[in-house]
């Protein structure tokens, strides 16, 4: 299989592109051109040609009728090969994912991560220093560099693999934590208080699974020495609560805290009071809350 993308500066889509289609198709002829008579020859061509043909294997979106997502926002080329292809990179991205799994995942990864991209490559979002695309561009050689530009891209390609690992492998986790939330959620006394037995992330699945009553989140650190108490936001990305821990806990720290929470191993409540620690005993008692 031959593919071809465009010579010279690289952008964040084209590099995200190229490491999707390494994972979804293996091994292939790759090339970085713009000679017509290659890109006519190519299995697929992405970022350059001026067509837009899935059917034919055909990725370009710099045309006045370019490609749109349901919602109006320009694709980039890694849009079209994430919705193509990104399936099909999934279990090498993920290792062990379960079938069940990708549709759920693939679709975490194009609405946190690949739309970000498309919309800084079609300049419909702002993009900060320290935006991704500006990371990815930054592997372009400098003027006096003697490194290639196809050098050059193949190295930001393997930073790009990193990171899409890394994140496909986060919404995986987030993907397997779910099902573990919302039986927790099933299994409470309370449907204001769940107890989980290890630290996970539960708070997207909070919002996915309407726990709408849910007012705190009880879980152990990595290494199983304390207890969490957090409080639920009341929408995802908030550093707000539903319901604070009490004012009087607020700041308190070991006897002091203790004395507050009605407990005997109390460790520390933040002064914001979105979250409180006790030491891991035996058992959760004392306080409702930590039940």
């Amino acid at each position: 299989m031959k593919v071809v993308t465009h010579s010279g500066t690289f952008h964040a889509d084209d590099v995200f592109a190229f490491s999707v289609l390494r994972e979804a198709l293996g091994s292939f002829d790759f090339a970085r051109t713009r000679d017509a008579a290659v890109i006519d020859a190519a299995d697929i061509v992405f970022d350059v040609g001026a067509v837009y043909e899935p059917g034919k294997g055909r990725y370009d979106h710099h045309m006045r009728d370019l490609p749109r997502r349901s919602d109006g926002t320009p694709y980039s080329s890694v849009g079209l090969i994430w919705r193509d292809y990104g399936r099909e990179a999934l279990p090498k991205l993920a290792p062990g994912i379960e079938d069940e799994a990708l549709d759920t995942v693939w679709q975490d990864i194009d609405q946190e991560f690949i739309l970000a991209i498309d919309q800084a490559d079609n300049g419909v979002a702002p993009v900060s220093s320290g935006h991704l695309s500006l990371l990815i561009e930054a592997f372009n050689p400098t003027w006096n560099s003697a490194q290639s530009y196809d050098e050059a891209f193949l190295e930001a390609a393997g930073f790009a693999r990193g990171i899409l690992v890394r994140a496909c492998r986060q919404a995986h986790a987030e993907a397997q934590a779910l099902s573990q939330v919302l039986t927790a959620a099933r299994q409470a006394q309370d449907p204001r208080v769940i107890v989980l037995d290890r630290k996970l992330p539960w708070e997207k699945a909070v919002f996915t699974g309407g726990l709408q009553d849910l007012l705190f989140v009880v879980y152990p650190n990595e290494d199983l020495t304390s207890w969490y108490c957090r409080t639920v936001p009341p929408e995802l990305g908030s550093f707000g609560q539903r319901l604070s821990l009490p004012e009087a806990w607020r700041g308190l720290q070991d006897a002091a805290f203790s004395q507050a929470a009605g407990v005997e191993d109390g460790v520390f409540c933040h002064p914001g009071a979105s979250y409180a620690v006790r030491a891991r005993g035996s058992r959760l008692s004392g306080s409702p809350i930590w039940r």
